[in-house]
């Protein structure tokens, strides 16, 4: 009986208990659901969020960032009312108790807030205090940046005005002065008109040379210059009496032929050949010849029907007299380079790649017997005499000629003891200074360069 009036009273207080706690959840679970709506089991319909009018309202995630209002935060926790935008950085929570959300100032790596109240740095030429930008803020910092734009652009024309002159004065100030900007054609007719007029001084008319000779180098310049008849103009000077006017005459005429084919046709054609072999062949002042053969050497190199003609007139044994001639020591030297350019010329030419163009020239250069015409005229014995000259230029010239002339006048150079002399004195001499050039780190001299070809030749002999 105890025991069963003992069950009976654990039975009551159990169901007491229960009860209790029945009754305290349904009241937490109504006071939660009234204080944090959002965790509501319920399902809310659209029909229910919509106001009067049937509109949806305008909640905190669609409203416009500008129109938010800014919450300041500190580094307490302060409650957000709705609608409020919240600086980046922040810290946010939702209070459990309250079902309020709230924010405050992030802390820094040492624990401790901004100490500038969380204000921002700002970049750029707009100092703001806010903690976030409105679009209004953007669009009126862009403005000033603008106008800043276009005051440092106006500082720079300005300096840049200052610098320079507009067009329309420079033009004023040529038009005062009476300048004009002149082709080469115009300056040319001019000078030629110069030079023609009767009324010119033999100063100014060697003055127009002079200034003729710098534009015929120039291709196209020397082509109009024979359209304007400058050509003629040249040969009537080659004729004059004036020793400085053939020797301008010529100057120009050779400036004019150099790489010209055009006018090294129009100058054969109107006898320009035979007045520079007669300068040369006649007794002339030393200036007039050594232009006249500059012009020859010009008319001749790559012209293989010229080099025809020039052998045709004497032209060899015209240059060969120069040697027999006092003075006309300076001219030997251009003498050896012309004949050893125009006999190279024709063996490159012999020993390229053939074509159908380029047979047709080998064809030309082949009725030019330069070298046996140099052969029979004893030149074997004129061209290295001039090894006893002093420059080292002069001997490389001639020991260049000697080499290319070896097959031909072999025999002669054999019969010829000043010449082994004369080779073994100057191979002793370029030893000296090749060996001299190697302590010097020069292995690859001009003199060692010059004993390779006096070797070359005693060895060939």
């Amino acid at each position: 009986v105890a025991m069963s009036q003992w069950a009976g009273l654990l039975s009551t207080a159990a169901k007491v208990n229960l009860l209790v706690l029945l009754l305290s959840v349904v009241f937490s679970w109504s006071s939660l659901s009234d204080r944090v709506p959002e965790f509501a089991l319920t399902k809310i319909e659209e029909s229910d969020i919509k106001d009067d009018s049937g509109n949806e309202p305008v909640t905190e995630d669609d409203a416009d960032p500008e129109d938010l209002e800014v919450f300041y935060p500190t580094h307490q926790w302060q409650t957000l009312r709705p609608g409020q935008a919240v600086p980046a950085g922040s810290h946010v929570r939702l209070n459990l108790q309250t079902g309020a959300r709230e924010a405050k100032l992030a802390d820094s790596e040492n624990g401790k807030g901004d100490a500038r109240g969380g204000r921002r740095k700002r970049l750029g030429k707009v100092d703001v205090d806010a903690n976030s930008f409105t679009s209004q803020e953007l669009k009126e910092a862009l403005a000033k940046m603008k106008e800043s734009e276009k005051a440092e652009r106006k500082a720079q024309e300005e300096e840049v005005r200052k610098k320079f002159r507009p067009m329309e004065q420079l033009k004023e100030e040529f038009e005062k002065l009476n300048m004009k900007m002149e082709t080469d054609y115009e300056i040319m007719v001019k000078l030629i008109s110069k030079f023609n007029s009767s009324a010119s001084t033999l100063d100014e008319k060697v003055a127009a040379l002079y200034d003729l000779e710098y534009y015929v180098h120039q291709v196209d310049n020397a082509k109009d210059f024979l359209s304007m008849g400058g050509l003629r103009l040249l040969l009537e000077g080659l004729n004059s009496t004036e020793a400085v006017l053939k020797e301008h005459a010529a100057f120009v005429l050779g400036a004019a032929l150099s790489s010209n084919p055009k006018v090294q046709i129009e100058a054969i054609e109107g006898g320009a050949l035979q007045k520079l072999l007669v300068i040369l062949a006649t007794e002339q002042p030393l200036a007039v010849r050594k232009k006249a053969l500059f012009a020859l050497s010009s008319m001749l190199r790559h012209f293989p029907y010229a080099q025809q003609q020039f052998l045709k007139l004497g032209g060899l044994q015209v240059l060969r007299s120069l040697f027999r001639q006092k003075g006309m020591e300076t001219l030997h030297v251009r003498v050896v380079t012309l004949l050893y350019d125009l006999i190279m010329e024709k063996m490159l030419l012999e020993g390229s790649q053939h074509g159908e163009q380029m047979e047709e020239k080998i064809q030309q250069y082949r009725q030019v017997r330069l070298v046996p015409a140099v052969v029979e005229q004893d030149w074997c014995a004129v061209v290295p005499n001039l090894l006893a000259m002093p420059e080292h230029d002069t001997r490389e010239k001639v020991l260049k000629l000697v080499g290319v002339l070896m097959a031909f006048c072999r025999e002669h150079y054999r019969g010829d003891p000043a010449l082994g002399t004369t080779l073994g004195l100057l191979r002793s001499e370029y030893e000296e200074l090749a060996a001299e050039e190697q302590r010097e780190g020069d292995k690859d001299g001009y003199f060692r360069e010059l004993l390779g070809s006096i070797n070359t030749i005693i060895q060939e002999l």
